[in-house]
């Protein structure tokens, strides 16, 4: 009996790791780029069906490395092409700074008082399509009112969350 592919490409795989690291880090230029295509490549083995017929192990997993460092390199460009380098916030520092706490903090409280602010009806409204995430027409059904009131409450709660707010919404 034959050796399961999916077992020759993880042992390929494995067995070979640092000139497969050097293959993708050659094509990408980034260490760490090649490190997240190396990662998404092992995932990708895991979700080779059982019994899948792959003549060439080894070829396989270059061509499977080669084509997730291809996608990472589209994704940069379009990452480049709709941010520019003051725009463009690296999702692997996702840490704010402290001032920048301290505004959120601020800006959260300030929401807070203004939504304690509303009328009962308003409030529940509010909550219900902005937090809760329900469409004009489920709140409607659910509290028995028109869809046309759900639609004024959740402006008028939404116009006095903005005055209340002020210069804070830009």
């Amino acid at each position: 009996m034959s050796e399961d592919p999916k077992n020759s490409i993880r042992s390929g795989f494995l067995s070979g790791y640092a000139e497969l690291l050097r293959h993708v880090t050659r094509r990408l230029g980034r260490d760490a780029d090649a490190g997240d295509v190396i990662q998404d490549t092992f995932l990708r083995i895991q979700r080779i069906p059982a019994g899948a017929e792959i003549h060439n192990a080894r070829s396989y997993l270059y061509r499977m490395a080669d084509n997730q460092a291809l996608d990472h390199l589209r994704e940069r460009q379009s990452r480049q092409r709709y941010f520019s380098s003051d725009e463009y916030v690296d999702p692997a520092d996702d840490s704010p700074s402290p001032e920048a706490i301290v505004d959120y903090r601020q800006r959260l409280t300030l929401l807070q008082q203004a939504i304690a602010e509303l009328p009962a009806r308003q409030k529940e409204v509010f909550l219900l399509h902005k937090f809760d995430g329900f469409s004009h027409s489920e709140i409607a059904e659910r509290l028995g009112i028109t869809r046309s009131a759900v639609e004024k409450l959740v402006m008028k709660a939404l116009a006095h969350c903005r005055d209340r707010l002020g210069d804070l919404i830009e």
